[in-house]
């Protein structure tokens, strides 16, 4: 995160392709409730744990019009699983309700901070940062839920801060050229 954004407790902005080449940012401040960014890929066994039950809460509160952009930095070269034409397959055979975009140089991920995969940032309506880290305590456990995401997911729709801000992101590391 920049030293501004910082200060300011922004979100960083965000101008990436998605899987079908079109360019999609953060929604304007007050466009949206809450927005939910996840650095992720197609090789990691936690991104692909926690995978579901992250689709899950995108379509759980979906009519609440939070919105979910999903971000993968790592380098193809050294993980082919991960290049934009994998990712491109995969959405398609799996039908994502959220885009899934190709940060290639890896600023988006500098910029933000992101770490692992997964690694959750949640923004509030006026695009900072009120929860940032892992969907829940296990990602061998589907019975959690998401439940980190959802506490604080909920407490921004209901006009109030969430109980924790932040928790360790857990995952495989973001994987830097």
């Amino acid at each position: 995160m920049s030293e501004a954004d910082a200060r300011t407790g922004l979100a960083p902005s965000l101008a990436l392709p998605d899987t079908a080449g079109e360019v999609q940012t953060l929604p304007m401040p007050g466009e949206a409730p809450a927005t939910v960014v996840i650095w992720t890929c197609n090789h990691c066994p936690y991104a692909l744990a926690w995978h579901d039950r992250l689709v899950a809460v995108a379509n759980d509160y979906a009519e609440q019009g939070v919105g979910f952009l999903a971000v993968n930095s790592n380098d193809p070269e050294r993980y082919p699983a991960d290049s934009p034409e994998a990712m491109r397959e995969r959405v398609e055979r799996e039908r994502w309700p959220f885009p899934y975009l190709w940060d290639e140089s890896q600023d988006a991920a500098r910029d933000w901070g992101a770490q692992t995969t997964p690694h959750l940032f949640v923004l509030d309506a006026d695009l900072r940062i009120r929860y940032e880290g892992a969907p829940d305590a296990d990602h061998r456990d589907p019975s959690l839920n998401a439940a980190w995401l959802r506490e604080a997911l909920d407490a921004l729709l209901a006009g109030e801060s969430p109980l924790q801000d932040h928790t360790e992101p857990v995952g495989c590391s973001i994987k830097w050229r």
